[in-house]
């Protein structure tokens, strides 16, 4: 049986028909053809997968696509800038050289600008502790870590 959902995704209204067992990941990225959202373990282990929704960092594998009828979803494509002018966390990634082989990075992103919502005067030891729920298994996290501090602190001196 197919059930219709509804939802805004980036901040354009999207519809679709889905299994009752479809998850959220499975929805972006085969009915909408977002494939920036990344499946990394099917497990809720690794957080390549994390998006928003209204707002809130979600691993979009733990959530069905009907569960997020009538939510706001972002995802990493949603970060950037129409013009194409990188997000202050996606720039921060680039600038500290924040990923390598780049699977994990989508979740990465997405986990940071979480934590600059959240806690927008974290130190390393809050980012590596609010990382633990996402694994790179290539940089050794530093590159990470100072990118979402310099990514935070440039989100939040913007919001001052």
């Amino acid at each position: 049986m197919l059930y219709d959902v509804e939802m805004k995704v980036n901040g354009k209204p999207v519809t679709g028909k889905v299994e009752a067992r479809t998850l959220l990941v499975q929805f972006i990225r085969e009915h909408l053809g977002m494939t920036g959202t990344h499946v990394g373990c099917d497990t809720t282990q690794c957080g390549c997968c994390v998006v928003h929704v209204d707002g809130v960092a979600m691993k979009s594998c733990t959530m069905l696509a009907l569960q997020a009828q009538g939510k706001a979803i972002t995802t990493i494509e949603g970060l950037a800038a129409e013009d194409g002018t990188l997000h202050p966390m996606q720039q921060a990634f680039r600038d500290h050289h924040g990923l390598q082989c780049g699977f994990c990075t989508p979740g990465m992103v997405m986990m940071g600008v979480d934590i600059a919502r959240r806690l927008p005067s974290a130190d390393e030891k809050t980012v590596r502790h609010e990382l633990e729920g996402n694994i790179c298994r290539c940089t050794g996290y530093q590159g990470i870590v100072e990118a979402i501090l310099d990514g935070s602190a440039k989100i939040n001196a913007a919001r001052a």
